[in-house]
């Protein structure tokens, strides 16, 4: 599996982000897929997930602005975000579980206060 993330870039605080995760290879073998995030100086920290039956999951802090989504023709996970804070600036990552765990590059994304 190769993941390939895309979207990042800087925002204003209130703005909004859509990140894209596109997978290649053993699409079959993917059970969930995961968007995390590392601020500078901090350890990485799971955001959103969506296991390969549509169900998802939200931590806390992006509950209610975060939606997490994904696009089977294109086999491609989305996280859309709204009302950005400055807080959530960091690097996102995307990962991929199954049969084997993958980390796609990170993309980063900085939100100016």
């Amino acid at each position: 599996v190769q993941l390939q993330a895309s979207g990042g870039g800087l925002v204003q605080a209130g703005g909004s982000l859509r990140l894209s995760c596109a997978a290649s290879g053993s699409i079959a073998s993917i059970n969930f897929m995961g968007w995390y995030r590392q601020a500078p100086g901090k350890q990485r920290d799971w955001v959103a997930s969506i296991s390969s039956g549509g169900s998802t999951g939200y931590a806390d802090s992006v509950k209610g602005r975060f939606t997490i989504s994904r696009d089977t023709a294109k086999n491609t996970v989305y996280l859309q975000m709204n009302s950005l804070k400055f807080e959530d600036t960091g690097v996102y990552y995307c990962k991929s579980f199954g049969l084997v765990e993958k980390w796609g590059q990170g993309t980063q994304v900085t939100v100016s206060s």
